[in-house]
């Protein structure tokens, strides 16, 4: 019986590709109109470049990005894009449709709730307090936590002791096969493959269920009743 849902946050809970590519396109905007010498698309493609290498969650990309371009660092055109990046990070970082009428749902079942994330702890804290997911979640537990990303054991243990729930008693929730599905299934968690969240065209997930839409969380734990 399902005690515990734990759930991946980007592109689970809220799509954070869309506003990702949202949020950069509007600093590459406003960098240009502060007067950078590059057409949308040869900034983007850059940034695009720098993400590759360093990872999504990069925080100084733009800095690396004017050092690239430039030669130096601007704060005219740094100041610029780094203000319309915040500005539209904060207007598109919206949660999947029925997401908050769901984690209500669980939480009157009397499940506890919680978070593993690949994402430092100080955005992925920031993403939840915006979105007022803070209060949804009995613990959370990002890269910091354990140094280990997924799919290693050590971030699901970790969330599955803090929990104080058994492998075969939590559901995990994620985007990613390779990392969410690989990882909890690998501790001997329950998965469920967020498919209305997929950005790699994942043909095969070997999930124990796909959700098209995170409600259908719902049906699985009313069919374990």
């Amino acid at each position: 019986m399902v005690k515990a849902i734990v759930f991946d946050l980007d592109n689970t809970l809220v799509d954070f590709m869309k506003m990702k590519s949202r949020a950069i396109e509007a600093a590459m905007i406003a960098m240009i109109d502060a007067g950078l010498n590059l057409t949308i698309n040869e900034a983007t493609d850059q940034i695009d470049k720098i993400y590759k290498e360093q990872g999504i969650e990069y925080q100084q990309v733009f800095d690396l990005f004017l050092q690239q371009t430039l030669g130096r660092i601007d704060h005219k055109i740094l100041a610029a894009g780094i203000v319309a990046y915040r500005r539209e990070r904060e207007a598109a970082l919206i949660p999947y449709p029925h997401v908050y009428s769901t984690l209500n749902k669980l939480i009157r079942s009397g499940l506890k709730l919680g978070i593993v994330s690949d994402a430092p702890r100080r955005e992925a804290w920031l993403r939840l307090a915006y979105l007022n997911f803070h209060h949804y979640f009995d613990e959370v537990v990002t890269f910091e936590e354990t140094g280990q990303r997924k799919p290693n054991a050590a971030p699901f243990l970790e969330i599955l002791r803090r929990l104080n729930v058994e492998p075969k008693d939590a559901l995990m929730v994620g985007d990613w096969a390779e990392r969410d599905i690989l990882g909890a299934s690998g501790v001997g968690m329950k998965t469920a493959f967020a498919r209305y969240g997929d950005t790699f065209n994942t043909l095969s997930h070997n999930a124990d269920y796909e959700l098209t839409d995170i409600s259908q969380i719902l049906d699985i734990i009313n069919s374990q009743v």
